[in-house]
């Protein structure tokens, strides 16, 4: 056995999370057209990358579940959130999107890190398939990273100078 398979399911499920995670924020920050509109072009791309990774992980006898549906919000978040405005504990809109931005771009490093090691070892195993698969999704995950990364750049002094 190789860790082929390990790599390839934590990839698979780095990518769905940050799908959902991207969609989520994109809805919690519907006020941000700009915001909304890039986060939810780029969750299709971890969405697609989920697809490949799926499809790749057949030849290497690994199922992997298909897509997921957005998430839901549960009754305690809803509650939470319904207390949160009542008693106005509600952080401050930019200060949520900050913490959506961090959030979002530590879970595209993780992932940028699982497409290396993905790298590493089809390159390794001499597994081609592997090895395109990594050099097409890894760049549009790089890609994330720095639009996370310039959005936190961008938006942190107006709004923590503004407390």
């Amino acid at each position: 056995m190789n860790g082929i398979p390990i790599v390839l399911r934590a990839l698979h499920d780095g990518e769905r999370d940050l799908e959902q995670r991207l969609l989520a924020a994109a809805d919690r920050h519907r006020a941000e057209p700009e915001f909304r509109h890039v986060a939810k072009d780029i969750a299709r791309w971890s969405h697609e990358h989920a697809e490949r990774i799926t499809r790749a992980a057949a030849s290497h006898d690994l199922r992997l579940p298909g897509p997921i549906d957005p998430p839901e919000p549960g009754p305690l978040q809803i509650m939470r959130e319904a207390l949160g405005r009542a008693v106005d504990r509600q952080p401050a809109p930019g200060l949520l999107l900050l913490r959506d931005l961090r959030d979002l771009h530590l879970a595209a490093t993780e992932n940028s890190l699982s497409w290396e090691m993905l790298a590493q070892v089809a390159q390794a195993a001499k597994d081609t398939g592997l090895l395109d698969l990594a050099a097409a999704c890894h760049p549009q995950t790089l890609r994330q990273l720095r639009w996370t990364n310039t959005m936190i750049k961008t938006l942190s002094p107006q709004l923590l100078t503004s407390l």
